[in-house]
């Protein structure tokens, strides 16, 4: 039976198209091959399971817009694939680079890489390569595998022979032979079978074959790097854990082996807290707060061109002043600062919006920050000052009452016996400073309003936790300017490391993306661990560990970051009203300059702000403060929080979009 070869299917797998996808394009169009062009993982698989493409090409040069590894290993999930090349195409590294491994392609069921190269030939090439090479390989994989098959159902005496009718032995019998199938029946009358449809019927062969032209120096290359690995002594816990499900693996039973694999399958991805988000066609709000909140931007808009917004600069910061006393009414108001109801709102007020150096003289002296860093009172006034005219007060939320409002949480926190009993002063001192500038120079716009726009501050960062990153590099920088406010300047070297990176950690864990990843692990490695055992010098231990410090200090910045529902009605209405505000103004500007609208939600005026608050309490709130109230025991947080809940509800059950019921008629 010979094979009569139809034109070879291509798919590429491209998020945007560019000069690499076009020379693809168009070198299939020169070697005769049917080509078709996928945008998304979704997409990709729809269409392969359609086609049955012979080759896949996945550009892995942009991992922004998904992980090629991912789109690859979902394809492979799928039964045709077993016979299908898929081709990594993988950015071009300058030469004093070293060389990447091709081993993780290898595990994510790549054929081969094609290093990026937008000359047509190169691409021609490669594809006529793949064809003479494996493709064809895969063909006679398929072919034998249906001569088999068709000899294991045959009743009659069949024949192998040759082109030229010399009859085969049996065993072995080679993939690149040619063969005729030959039935005999009763009059001798042979009749070849012909070859069913590849695409429908076949069942395929996985390859992960290398380049033709060098596979046996790349084997010997991989066997030896992989005898290298397994020699290091440096082992990795996750490397311990799937060594352990791998030798359990042995010794169970078939259904136990399988469970396992999907257990590894798992473990071996880099998203293990990442939650699989659902759509929900029926709650906008929520698709739009996650859309916002957790993504990095669109990106693409129309055409190839990026906009670009105006400068995002820092505002004018004015030279620190001595502060005189503090106000006999003021410093009345600051007594109840170890209150959870204490109002911010109000110091905001008798301040003149300047809440935050007068609620940090307060909090940070109550918590010995001046004895710890070895600096004067006048320092840290200075500082204070420094951070608070950072703060842009235009901002509707994100000014430097939200950044008191969030170092009075933090303070608050502190003071709960367990998280006393888990950190040490450094830890509190790292918690506090790091509260005060978690917002420093913040712009009122959203990560993903800053990608799309193509602002500086996003180019700089790469497009990931682009504020941040801003917030923390910024009051670093402010800090050590001036003598005057360099509240580290007489601090022993590794400690000032050690707060800082500390600091920097609790800055970046207020991103909004990790989100479920944090909570996952302090649920997993904290609260219940805890739980299912005696409070006991061994959770101390748990608690103690460095690791687990670290956890707990994320969760604790974090909780004060978003605490506003979980405040006293009136300041969770108005924290309300002003996030709202400072949204409703970034979608004005998103529709002024021709930008992508990453939470259409929030329309002055259509938005509902009783239904953005239940979806934000529901999908970002409720579980994290479950497990903070948990393990610190907050039971007032949570009586506010299920009573705002409520209000919010019931606003919504009236149709009301607004923050407070119409008045009666």
């Amino acid at each position: 039976m010979r094979l009569t070869q139809e034109p070879i299917q291509v798919l590429l797998v491209f998020a945007k198209e560019d000069s690499q996808s076009d020379a693809f394009w168009w070198a299939c169009d020169r070697a005769g091959f049917r080509c078709n062009i996928a945008r998304t993982p979704e997409s990709a698989v729809e269409c392969f399971l359609d086609k049955h493409h012979e080759l896949i090409v996945i550009d892995g040069r942009h991992s922004r817009y998904f992980e090629p590894e991912a789109v690859c290993r979902l394809i492979r999930a799928t039964k045709p694939s077993e016979n299908t090349v898929i081709l990594a195409v993988v950015p071009q590294k300058p030469p004093d680079q070293e060389e990447p491994s091709v081993l993780p392609l290898l595990c994510a069921g790549f054929s081969r890489r094609f290093v990026e190269n937008s000359s047509v030939s190169a691409c021609y090439n490669e594809l006529i390569q793949i064809e003479h090479g494996e493709v064809r390989c895969q063909f006679k994989l398929r072919a034998c595998n249906s001569v088999f098959t068709a000899l294991e159902h045959c009743q009659e005496a069949v024949e192998i022979t040759s082109e030229d009718h010399i009859i085969q032995p049996p065993p072995p019998v080679s993939p690149s032979m040619h063969l005729t199938l030959t039935a005999h029946y009763s009059s001798a009358e042979c009749h070849p079978l012909r070859h069913r449809d590849r695409r429908k019927d076949s069942i395929d062969a996985r390859s992960l074959s290398s380049r033709s032209s060098d596979a046996p120096s790349l084997q010997n290359r991989r066997y030896s790097s992989v005898a290298r690995i397994h020699s290091m002594t440096i082992e990795a816990p996750i490397t311990k854990v799937i060594n352990i499900i791998n030798a359990a693996q042995e010794s169970s039973p078939v259904t136990v082996a399988e469970a396992l694999d999907r257990v590894l399958e798992i473990l071996r991805t880099t998203e293990l807290y990442s939650p699989q988000l659902a759509s929900k066609e029926d709650d906008p709000h929520t698709n739009d707060l996650v859309g916002g909140l957790m993504n990095d931007g669109l990106r693409r808009l129309s055409g190839n061109q990026y906009v670009f917004c105006k400068n995002m600069s820092q505002s004018q910061l004015a030279i620190p002043v001595t502060l005189n006393d503090v106000p006999p009414s003021i410093a009345e108001m600051l007594n109840d600062e170890e209150c959870w109801e204490f109002n911010i709102l109000e110091l905001e007020a008798a301040t003149l919006k300047r809440p935050l150096t007068y609620l940090g003289l307060k909090i940070f002296t109550s918590f010995g920050v001046c004895e710890f860093l070895n600096c004067s009172e006048a320092t840290l006034r200075s500082w204070l000052q420094l951070m608070e005219s950072s703060y842009h007060s235009s901002n509707s939320y994100h000014n430097s009452t939200h950044a008191a409002d969030v170092l009075h949480a933090t303070a608050y926190f502190l003071r709960k016996e367990r998280v006393k009993g888990s950190l040490d002063q450094l830890d509190e001192v790292a918690s506090l400073l790091a509260a005060t500038v978690h917002d420093v120079d913040h712009p009122g716009r959203t990560n993903s309003f800053l990608c799309n726009a193509g602002s500086e501050l996003a180019i700089l960062y790469n497009d990931t936790a682009v504020l941040e990153s801003h917030h923390a590099a910024l009051a670093f920088q402010l800090t050590v300017r001036d003598s005057k406010s360099n509240i580290f300047k007489n601090i022993d070297r590794n400690q000032f490391r050690t707060l800082r990176q500390a600091i920097i950690d609790m800055v970046l864990a207020t991103e909004m993306t990790r989100h479920f990843e944090h909570v996952s692990k302090f649920v997993n490695s904290i609260n219940k661990p805890m739980a299912a055992i005696e409070e006991t010098s061994t959770t101390a231990n748990i608690r103690n560990s460095p690791e687990n410090r670290l956890l707990i200090k994320r969760m604790l910045i974090k909780c004060a970051d978003v605490a506003n529902p979980c405040r006293p009605l009136e300041l969770c209405i108005e924290w309300a009203g002003r996030i709202s505000e400072e949204y409703f103004a970034q979608t004005d500007e998103e529709k002024r300059q021709g930008l992508p609208v990453v939470m259409p939600v929030f329309d002055r005026n259509t938005c509902s702000v009783p239904k953005s608050q239940i979806s934000f309490i529901d999908y970002f709130i409720t579980d994290m403060f479950d497990a903070w109230d948990a393990f610190a025991s907050l039971p007032g947080l949570m009586e506010h929080l299920s009573d705002n809940y409520k209000y919010w509800k019931s606003l919504d059950d009236m149709k009301c979009k607004s923050l407070r019921p119409p008045p009666p008629s």
